[in-house]
């Protein structure tokens, strides 16, 4: 879903939606909204045990400098999850994985990367790869997926290190088998190039290898995971690595201008996430499975990966984004059910006339059941 320029409609569109479904009654894909002040209140409010049992925050702690403190805590807590020996926060994870390109590129005097044209860099970074760090981009593979090992080997290019997004997202979110990642590594290895994981959603993919998350990036020498995206943070990545590649990450975050003064905020939102999304992840994923099951069978309707592989998805309509739009924001109004976020038509080979949006299963769907999905869908759909 690439990047789309703003319009002044367009932000109208987005405050419109905010208000109504922040309010909502019930709300079937995502997080409900924040304000600033629900912002606050939530951190705040972290000084006291959860009610499931989590423990208290320490807010009365000094805060970070320059990446110390709670910025150190959050960045030893994302190594010990991912089984590496250390691990840097990057204010974005556009940064860090420029960070993570550049140092393979320059340590293995190779600056060609290997990764899908559908990859993060690629679509949504505006290629900064190559605009910052010179580097140069080959495909294995245009098809909507992860390169296979074959077509790796295949590839008439030398390259210095290969990038796997796991999941592939403008794809649908699409994970591999485990032993076909397994084999992309070793393909990888064959040519000697280093292997650097985009794993914005990786939390949520370990459910579908049926492996810890240690088990997946053992596969990789780096690895970037994302605060915002799947735990609720505010802001925020992390780069983990070997020690000698995460000192040398941090000084390309500092050359980049990610050395903040102070990141207490996104540092403490994003280990409020690890300690109250991540534990269930595996629920959001099941979960999924039963709302795209039920979207499914709605008329028209595509639904894709079906089964989806993460808790997040493609749900396809034939009707225009601007017709979904509207009625997604009256529905919310007016009966306070909150379907879908935004609406977009790609323009796909075989889905001319229709319009895609992207379903993410997380706390808030988990009480709808499939017949409340298919009558919320006849009520959105008779708005049209």
């Amino acid at each position: 879903m690439g990047y789309q320029p703003e319009t002044g409609s367009a932000e109208r569109l987005r405050d419109r939606r905010f208000a109504a479904f922040r309010r909502s009654e019930r709300l079937l894909s995502g997080d409900r909204p924040k304000s600033i002040r629900d912002r606050l209140t939530q951190l705040s409010a972290l000084h006291e045990p959860s009610t499931d049992g989590l423990a208290a925050y320490d807010l009365d702690q000094r805060p970070d400098f320059y990446g110390d403190g709670i910025v150190r805590t959050l960045e030893l807590r994302v190594a010990g999850l991912l089984g590496k020996p250390d691990a840097v926060f990057f204010p974005t994870g556009t940064m860090a994985q420029q960070a993570a390109l550049r140092i393979w590129a320059e340590r293995g005097g190779n600056r060609t990367v290997a990764m899908h044209p559908l990859a993060h860099p690629e679509v949504h970074e505006r290629r900064a790869y190559a605009r910052l760090s010179g580097l140069e981009a080959v495909w294995p593979t245009t098809a909507p997926r992860l390169p296979t090992a074959a077509e790796l080997r295949s590839l008439g290019e030398h390259f210095g290190s290969l990038m796997i997004e796991l999941p592939l997202r403008e794809a649908g979110f699409l994970l591999p088998a485990w032993s076909d990642l397994v084999e992309l590594a070793g393909a990888a290895r064959e040519r000697g190039a280093a292997i650097h994981l985009d794993g914005a959603r990786l939390w949520e993919s370990a459910r579908h290898f049926d492996r810890t998350l240690p088990e997946i990036t053992a596969l990789v020498d780096s690895v970037y995971v994302s605060f915002y995206k799947t735990l609720g943070g505010i802001s925020g990545a992390a780069l983990a690595g070997a020690g000698d590649f995460i000192r040398e990450a941090r000084s390309w975050r500092h050359r980049y201008g990610g050395q903040l003064y102070q990141q207490w905020p996104a540092a403490l939102a994003a280990l409020a996430g690890l300690d109250r999304e991540l534990p269930h992840l595996d629920e959001y994923v099941a979960h999924a499975r039963t709302v795209a099951a039920a979207l499914a069978e709605v008329p028209g309707a595509r639904v894709f990966p079906e089964p989806p592989h993460t808790h997040q998805f493609q749900l396809w309509l034939p009707h225009p984004a601007r017709k979904l739009d509207e009625a997604g924001l009256r529905l919310a109004e007016e009966r306070g059910l909150a379907l879908f976020w935004g609406w977009l038509e790609p323009g796909e080979p075989g889905l001319c006339g229709y319009s895609v949006t992207e379903v993410t299963v997380a706390a808030e769907a988990l009480s709808w059941k499939p017949e409340e999905i298919t009558e919320a869908m006849a009520a959105f759909l008779a708005l049209l």
